[in-house]
């Protein structure tokens, strides 16, 4: 690697939006503004509008004369190219995009399955997963070939079956998954708490999207208690999901309500929680057309030469990057295989934890265990995520179906004869993008 002029590749440039706030966190950094910004995507005019966006990010970030201090932004649509002799590989692709997201929410609903956001766990987590693996097979032999070192840093979901994958079925060892789940929480709370996030001492754990808050203080002061005076004040905020987990577990999620809805059996399958807990179904489907509408207006804005807006996101990939280039140590949550990290959960199973990153990479802390509620909860997910994956590598169609029926949420809803009437439901429609060994209908 050249300190100075690392290559970065981003796999799903299209993804206009998110590729745009992490160019406006890298090039923050000084140190990374002579990098090389690699650009792959399938859509032509997606990337193209990429392109367009991250020339003009780097034009205002760095100034329009070239040099050591300005980035070089190339495009690919051959993801090759892009990838020959990377440093690091961004990965956010969406592979059936939109449309693939709607069928996840339409079939299931027709089945009498609710989700809100369908990307981590249930039917909707699954066949994303389903879709998304044989890509990841493809990127990671590219990978393996053509920039062996580079350290893969997975944004894409479901983010723990995906980082389970790669690291059973690829064989890549340099590959952490990223969520900002845990830094939002924290600054929520800080913000709820009237602390500054800056201020706030903390450790998590758990799975992705479903880890938990198992220190929070102030000065050496613990903040639960205040977090818990306040709630008992606020009728309003004992109608979340969160803080409703939170008041039975003891401990607080690191993921919103509408997400941690769907990993447990408890609210979405009764019209009574749903009301009390004021849960949106199908919430994730208006989040889709927000992009579609972002990823409009930047597209307009680059044909009239209007300004975008560059604002830094506080993602964890450009904090890694800048850290491996210049030695900087600072701590970030990553998602990693287990491997003893925490002690009463599956070793091969993928956690969140706390990992240095300087120099030599990314070291994930070990925790120790978890509190025993929090354990079980975990090892549900994770169970569901082992099946979900051996499906893959394993080209067995019935371990589809048994993920879903190890799934919480949706055992909770159907029984087993409908779940698996569910499940060819999902094959059929997703059919081109599955792999072929995972394309055949059941039945019962």
């Amino acid at each position: 690697m050249t300190l100075s002029t690392p290559k970065i590749v981003f796999i799903g440039a299209g993804s206009v939006v998110f590729t745009q706030g992490l160019l406006a966190d890298l090039l923050a950094f000084p140190e990374l503004r002579g990098a090389h910004i690699a650009l792959h995507d399938i859509d032509t005019e997606r990337l193209a509008t990429a392109e367009g966006a991250a020339r003009q990010i780097a034009d205002r970030l760095t100034g329009t004369g070239g040099g050591s201090s300005h980035p070089r932004v190339t495009a690919h649509l051959d993801r090759r190219a892009a990838l020959q002799d990377a440093d690091f590989v961004i990965n956010i692709v969406q592979v059936g995009m939109g449309e693939a997201t709607r069928t996840d929410f339409e079939i299931p609903q027709r089945h009498g399955l609710r989700q809100t956001i369908g990307d981590t766990l249930g039917i909707g987590g699954i066949f994303r997963a389903l879709r998304t693996f044989p890509v990841l097979k493809s990127l990671a032999a590219d990978i393996t070939e053509l920039c062996p070192d580079a350290w893969l840093l997975n944004y894409t979901n479901p983010m723990a079956m995906n980082v389970q994958y790669l690291t059973r079925a690829t064989g890549l060892t340099r590959v952490v998954g990223l969520c900002h789940s845990v830094y939002w929480t924290i600054h929520d709370l800080g913000e709820l708490l009237g602390v500054p996030y800056e201020e706030i001492t903390y450790r998590a754990a758990g799975v992705n999207h479903q880890a938990w808050v198992l220190r929070l203080e102030h000065q050496g002061t613990d903040l639960y208690p205040l977090l818990d005076k306040l709630i008992e004040q606020d009728p309003q905020l004992r109608r979340r999901v969160r803080v409703d987990m939170y008041r039975r577990l003891g401990f607080y999620p690191t993921e919103t309500s509408e997400h941690s809805s769907e990993y447990v059996p408890w609210y979405l399958h009764h019209d009574s929680e749903i009301e009390r807990l004021r849960l949106p179904v199908g919430a994730y489907l208006g989040i889709v057309d927000e992009n579609v509408a972002a990823y409009e207006e930047t597209r307009r804005a680059l044909a009239a030469g209007t300004p975008l807006a560059v604002e830094g996101t506080m993602e964890y990939a450009p904090q890694i990057i800048h850290s491996i280039v210049t030695g900087t140590p600072r701590t970030v949550y990553g998602n990693v295989p287990n491997h003893g990290l925490i002690d009463n959960l599956p070793a091969a199973g993928t956690v969140e934890v706390p990992c240095l990153v300087d120099g030599l990479g990314v070291q994930p802390t070990k925790v120790g265990a978890l509190p025993a509620q929090l354990a079980a909860l975990n090892r549900n997910y994770l169970s569901m995520n082992e099946l979900v994956v051996r499906a893959a590598v394993e080209d067995d169609p019935r371990s589809v179906r048994q993920a879903a029926m190890a799934d919480p949420a949706t055992a909770a809803a159907l029984p087993v004869e409908r779940i698996w009437d569910l499940c060819d439901d999902m094959v059929r429609a997703h059919a081109e993008l599955l792999q072929p060994s995972l394309r055949a209908t059941l039945g019962h």
